[in-house]
C-alpha cells in the first residue's frame, strides 16, 4: 500500500533533513518558541512572500500551452520563421479579465486580455493583445488615468460607475470600446468562444525587404458565445472561476480550444493618405479596404502543471519581437514597449525571463547579468561592449528593428495626426446600425442604463445621453428615457462632450 512505501525526507529548501513538520521548537512543553528554530521562522518567512504582487491590470486569468502552425503562405509579407509555411510553433496563452483583482470573478463586464508567448526558432515573441480589435485611449499618457477610473476609490475602496462614465465621456475616443464593452460581447460565455486581436497595427517586412503594415485577428472556430448581463451576474455567484474552469475541463477532456489567424495588410505607403489614421487604436480596418488573409491556426492542448510558475509568473511584452515583425507609430503601443518590461521587473524581478515560462528556446547571449534570483550566469565571458575577449556581437542584418519613416518637426505634445475622415464616434455609429441587430441593440442600451444608473449623477449622466447620442441618435433618445433624462435627447455637436485635447 501507498502509506508502507518508504517516503522522502522533508527537507529545508538548503536540502538539509527536517526534524519536524508538525512541532516547533519550544522551551518546556508550555515555553515560548525559540528564535533559532530555523526551520518553523523559515517556513513562515516563506509563506509571508509566497505570492508575487499581482498584476495591477489583467490580475485574474487563466493560461495553457499549445502551438501555431502555419496553414499559408505569407512569406510575400514577412520573413518571420514562426510565419513561414508549414512552421509549427510552441506557444503559451493567457487570457484575462483587465480591471478586477485576482478574486474578482470571471465573468465581469469587462474587456479580455489575450497574450500569447511564441517560442520562435529566433527566440520569443510576445502577442499581447485584447478580445476587442480597438481600445478605449490612444494616448499612453492617459493609459494609467484610464485604468485608475476603473479600479477603487481611494477613500470608500470601493469600484464607482460614476468615475468610469467620467473618464468615458470627458474623453471621446472611448466610444468605440465603450459601444463594444456595453454589447453582448462584454462578457464572453468562456475564453474559448471570443476572438482575439492584436489590436494595434505592427509591420512585417519580407525577405526582399519590402514592408507591410498589418493587423492581427485570432477568430475562434469554436464560434462566439456570450453571457447577458442576468445570466453573468449569476455564473458570478455560482462559480467566479467559471472561464478559469470551463478552459482547463476542457483540455483536460480532449477538446482543445483552437482560433483561426488572419491577418490585414495594408502597403507601408497608404497609411499617409488613408481617410482616417490608420495608427489610431480606436478604429479598426474596414474588411472592404482591406480584406483578412488567412495565416494558420492556434491550439491549446496542455494545461499548465503549475499554475503559480506558469500562469502568474509568465511575462508578455510587446517588446519581445523577432526579425521581420515591427512596431508601428501608434502611441499606446509606443508606451507599451516601456510599461510591460517595467513592470515585470518590479512584480517578479529583474531575472524574470530566466524563469522556465519565459525563457526562450534558444540559447541566450547578453550582456545583462547578476541580479536577484540569477542563475544562468556569465562565467569567464566578457560583460561588456566592445570586447576582443570573444564575446557576442550584434547583427545588424539579421536583428528585429523595423522601422518607418519620419517627417522632421518640433519636438511637443501632438494631437492625433488627423486624417480627413477622423472622428471619435463614427465606426461605433456603424458598429450600432449596421452591425448589431435589433435585439443587440435593445440589449446595448439595457446594459448601459443599468450601468450608469447604479450611483451615477445626474451631471454625468446628462454627459452619458450626449456621448451616446453622438454614436446613434436612436442610443441616445432610448438611453435618455432610460435614465430618466428626455430632455437631453438631441444630438449635441461632438465638441460640446467635454473633452481634453
Amino acid at each position: 500500500m501507498a502509506s508502507e512505501e518508504k517516503r522522502p525526507t522533508t527537507t529545508t529548501d538548503s536540502g538539509v533533513p527536517a526534524t519536524n513538520d508538525e512541532r516547533s521548537l519550544t522551551v518546556g512543553p508550555q515555553g515560548p518558541t525559540a528564535l533559532h528554530d530555523h526551520y518553523v521562522v523559515q517556513k513562515m518567512q516563506h509563506f509571508n512572500r509566497e505570492r508575487v504582487p499581482e498584476r495591477v491590470v489583467h490580475a485574474k486569468g487563466s493560461g495553457a500551452h499549445g502551438f501555431f502552425e502555419v496553414t499559408e503562405d505569407v512569406s510575400q509579407y514577412t520573413k518571420a520563421d514562426l510565419f513561414q509555411p508549414g512552421k509549427r510553433t510552441p506557444l503559451f496563452a493567457r487570457f484575462s479579465t483587465v480591471a478586477g483583482e485576482q478574486g474578482s470573478p470571471d465573468t465581469a463586464r469587462d474587456p479580455r486580455g489575450f497574450a500569447i508567448k511564441f517560442y520562435t526558432e529566433q527566440g520569443n515573441y510576445d502577442l499581447v493583445g485584447n478580445n476587442t480589435p480597438v481600445f478605449f485611449v490612444r494616448d499612453a499618457s492617459k493609459f494609467q488615468d484610464f485604468i485608475h477610473s476603473q479600479k477603487r476609490l481611494p477613500d470608500t475602496g470601493m469600484r464607482s460607475n460614476e468615475m468610469q462614465w467620467d473618464f468615458w465621456t470627458l474623453s471621446p475616443e472611448s466610444a468605440h470600446q465603450v459601444t463594444i464593452l456595453m454589447s453582448d460581447r462584454g462578457v464572453p460565455r468562456t475564453y474559448r468562444h471570443m476572438n482575439g486581436f492584436g489590436s494595434h497595427t505592427f509591420s512585417w517586412q519580407n525577405a526582399g525587404g519590402e514592408k507591410f503594415w498589418i493587423k492581427y485577428h485570432f477568430k475562434t472556430v469554436q464560434g462566439i458565445e456570450n453571457y447577458t448581463e442576468d445570466e453573468a451576474v449569476e455564473m458570478a455567484s455560482q462559480d467566479p472561476d467559471a472561464h478559469r474552469r470551463d478552459l482547463r475541463k476542457a483540455i483536460d477532456g480532449g477538446d482543445a480550444p483552437e482560433w483561426k489567424l488572419e491577418v490585414q495588410v495594408m502597403p507601408f505607403a497608404d497609411a499617409l493618405d488613408y481617410r482616417f489614421n490608420p495608427f489610431d487604436l480606436t478604429k479598426v480596418w474596414p474588411h472592404s479596404d482591406y480584406p483578412a488573409i488567412d495565416v494558420g491556426r492556434m491550439v491549446l492542448d496542455r494545461n499548465p502543471d503549475n499554475f503559480f510558475a506558469e500562469v502568474e509568473q509568465a511575462g508578455f511584452s510587446p517588446s519581445n519581437l523577432v526579425p521581420g515583425i515591427g512596431l508601428s507609430p501608434d502611441k499606446m503601443l509606443m508606451g507599451r514597449i516601456f510599461s510591460y518590461h517595467d513592470t515585470h521587473l518590479h512584480r517578479i524581478g529583474p531575472n524574470y525571463e530566466q524563469l522556465p515560462i519565459n525563457s526562450p528556446k534558444v540559447e541566450v547571449h547578453s550582456y545583462n547579468f547578476d541580479g536577484p534570483m540569477t542563475y544562468i550566469h556569465s562565467g569567464d565571458q566578457p560583460v561588456y561592449a566592445p570586447n576582443s575577449k570573444g564575446g557576442p556581437v550584434a547583427d545588424g542584418e539579421h536583428g528585429a528593428d523595423l522601422g518607418w519613416e519620419v517627417e522632421g518637426g518640433e519636438l511637443r505634445r501632438y494631437e492625433n495626426p488627423k486624417h480627413r475622415d477622423d472622428d471619435d464616434f463614427g465606426q461605433a455609429g456603424t458598429l450600432v446600425r449596421e452591425v448589431m441587430d435589433d435585439d443587440q441593440r435593445s440589449a446595448l442600451v439595457e446594459n448601459i442604463v443599468g450601468h450608469a444608473s447604479a450611483e451615477v449623477t445626474e451631471e454625468t449622466q446628462d454627459r452619458v445621453v450626449a456621448y451616446w447620442a453622438n454614436v446613434d441618435q436612436e442610443i441616445g433618445n432610448r438611453v435618455a428615457s432610460g435614465l430618466d433624462r428626455a430632455e437631453q435627447a438631441t444630438t449635441p455637436p461632438q465638441a460640446e462632450v467635454p473633452s481634453r485635447v
